[in-house]
Order: structure tokens, then C-alpha cells, then sequence
């Protein structure tokens, strides 16, 4: 199974679709990522295939970050589970 996870501008959780193909999820990262390049807005939808009734529409605008990976547990390596991160200065 592979996880496509968005980050979106001004919104602290991320969005999630899960693909079981390498080809789908490959797809889809592509597709926001060439929105991302054209810029603008463009409206773009996501469907999960783990739960089929699950759909994630969004601007592409929007996106701050995304990225695809294969999940194989709940863990990785380092015992954490892959995401975003965010490092904060002492203030």
C-alpha cells in the first residue's frame, strides 16, 4: 500500500490517500506536482483505494508540500512513524 500525504497552507494536519499500486500513487504525485509547477489554482481530487468511499478535493494553490510513500507498518526505521516535521526556535 502507498500514502500519498498533502500538506496544506495555514492547515496543521495532513490530507491522505492511500493507492495499491506504485503506478497509481506514482500517478497521482505527479498530477499535483505538475499543478504545482503551472501555478495558479487548479481544482484536483483524490480518491483512496483503502477506503473506498473516501475523496480529498483541493487547490492546488493550496499545497505546501507532498510526498508518496510505501507503508510497511506503523513504524519506519527510526521507530517514527514517515511525515512532515517542523522544527521550532527557542523564543
Amino acid at each position: 500500500m502507498y500514502t500519498l500525504e498533502l500538506n496544506l497552507k495555514q492547515t496543521p494536519l495532513p490530507l491522505s490517500v492511500q493507492k495499491k499500486t506504485l503506478e497509481d500513487a506514482k500517478a497521482d504525485y505527479d498530477r499535483i506536482v505538475a499543478a504545482l509547477q503551472a501555478g495558479g489554482s487548479t481544482l484536483l481530487e483524490l480518491t483512496c483505494e483503502q477506503v473506498p468511499d473516501k475523496k480529498v478535493s483541493f487547490l492546488s494553490g493550496e499545497v505546501a508540500a507532498v510526498q508518496m510513500y510505501e507503508k510497511s507498518g506503523t513504524t519506519s526505521a527510526s521507530g517514527k512513524p514517515p511525515g512532515f516535521f517542523s522544527l521550532v526556535g527557542d523564543q
